[in-house]
């Protein structure tokens, strides 16, 4: 019964059962393109998916075998990045893990910290600091700081004890929210400078 329904009936966009004798031929056409070419581009996604899969083990296992081959018991490792170039020089393959970070509650702990630094020491500079300091915890449109502007605070060289367990608690707050790995495949042109080979359809 299903299967004579889907022979005699197409699902339009409302959900609704339309009867396929009273679909236009054009936009029945329309439907047979659209849906034939989702179904090819479903297949070179699962085929994109296992190919990341299994340039990722053998990446793995050539830096296992590196290891070994040098007597270290670790190299490279899940997190880190790496490039590795054929013999020739011809072809470059670098493989890149990418950390999202997000901060806990112990953020305030160390927006805190610094506010309580900033109050103690004298005015002048310090007010350019604490504009610093206020632009880094400020909530952006997404209702998350900035990660890259707090832990610029780290860098600062500011020698004091407070300071130093603020900058310690921000360590503490930051959390791994997600991970992606990018690889990104090169070759080598004549004037020796390498050129990313594309595996994005609107790059090709």
């Amino acid at each position: 019964m299903a299967k004579e329904m889907k022979e005699q009936f197409l699902e339009d966009a409302q959900g609704r059962l339309v009867p396929i004798a009273a679909v236009k031929p054009i936009d029945l056409k329309r439907h047979e393109a659209v849906t034939s070419i989702m179904a090819d581009t479903f297949r070179e996604r699962d085929r994109l998916v296992e190919f990341k899969k299994s340039i990722w083990l053998r990446v793995q296992d050539f830096l296992a075998e590196s290891a070994k081959d040098s007597g270290a018991r670790k190299f490279g490792g899940v997190k880190g990045n790496v490039t590795l170039t054929s013999f020739d020089g011809r072809f470059k393959v670098m493989v890149a893990v990418n950390d999202t970070v997000q901060f806990n509650e112990k953020l305030q702990v160390a927006k805190q910290l610094i506010d309580k630094c900033i109050a103690s020491w004298s005015e002048g500079a310090n007010e350019n600091l604490r504009a610093i300091v206020d632009d880094a915890f400020n909530v952006g449109k997404s209702g998350l700081v900035s990660t890259s502007r707090v832990l610029g605070l780290r860098r600062l060289n500011i020698k004091d004890t407070t300071w130093k367990k603020a900058m310690d608690a921000i360590t503490e707050s930051m959390q791994v929210a997600s991970s992606k790995t990018y690889m990104r495949f090169y070759e080598r042109q004549e004037d020796g400078s390498y050129r990313q080979i594309p595996l994005d359809v609107a790059n090709l």
